[in-house]
């Protein structure tokens, strides 16, 4: 099979130690955000993983108008079908992405965490769960598990999964962690959920807490 050509990038960090990465961290972005927005939650997550890389790609798909916002696919209905459908789109993207990172740094599977925000949990928990070697682990926050009544057919491995979500969210409805956590238990995914009181269509810094404590323990 063709190798697809990988189109995405953006900001980087590398490891505080100096020394060669032993673990990647790769941060999706949501819509109408960017890699630079992201790499900043990595900067808080960064003194616990002194030996990580970081990189938080640019979707591929810039929004019309707006210099600096980009789309995993374009959001009109807020319908499932089509999340399902901009999810399928833009996963070969994202997929190609992770391997070509993984080859680049020399690390395997279990040593690459990845880490998203709204649209991109949506991304990571769909691209993540349908590779064929487990990776160290994913956290979502703020957002959801697109189709998941497929997930029994089409998952290829299963690793541990965070899930984080505001309670006063008013953009992905705070019920989606709870319908994404029963779904991935059903496939045998092991899950933990975070719930941030007060917290809207953000990151706490509670949040921030729990997924600098999972990253930690999932890379070792």
């Amino acid at each position: 099979m063709e190798r697809l050509s990988v189109s995405i990038d953006g900001p980087r960090l590398a490891p505080l130690s100096g020394l060669k990465p032993d673990a990647l961290v790769i941060l999706i972005h949501g819509y109408g955000s960017n890699g630079e927005d992201l790499i900043g939650l990595a900067r808080v997550i960064q003194p616990a993983l002194p030996n990580a890389a970081f990189v938080a790609p640019n979707a591929p798909s810039r929004m019309p108008g707006l210099a600096a916002a980009y789309q995993w696919w374009p959001i009109e209905t807020f319908s499932m079908a089509e999340r399902a459908a901009g999810a399928k789109a833009a996963a070969p993207g994202l997929d190609a992405f992770i391997t070509q990172e993984m080859e680049q740094a020399g690390l395997a599977a279990d040593c690459v965490l990845l880490v998203g925000f709204s649209q991109g949990t949506m991304m990571a928990l769909h691209v993540g769960l349908r590779r064929p070697q487990a990776l160290a682990g994913i956290i979502g926050i703020s957002g959801m598990l697109v189709a998941p009544e497929r997930l029994q057919a089409e998952i290829e491995s299963r690793p541990p999964v965070l899930l984080i979500h505001g309670d006063q969210d008013d953009v992905v409805p705070f019920r989606s962690m709870e319908l994404a956590s029963t779904a991935l238990t059903e496939a045998a995914v092991t899950v933990e959920t975070h719930v941030s009181r007060g917290v809207a269509h953000s990151v706490g810094q509670d949040g921030l807490a729990a997924a600098a404590a999972f990253a930690v323990r999932v890379l070792g």
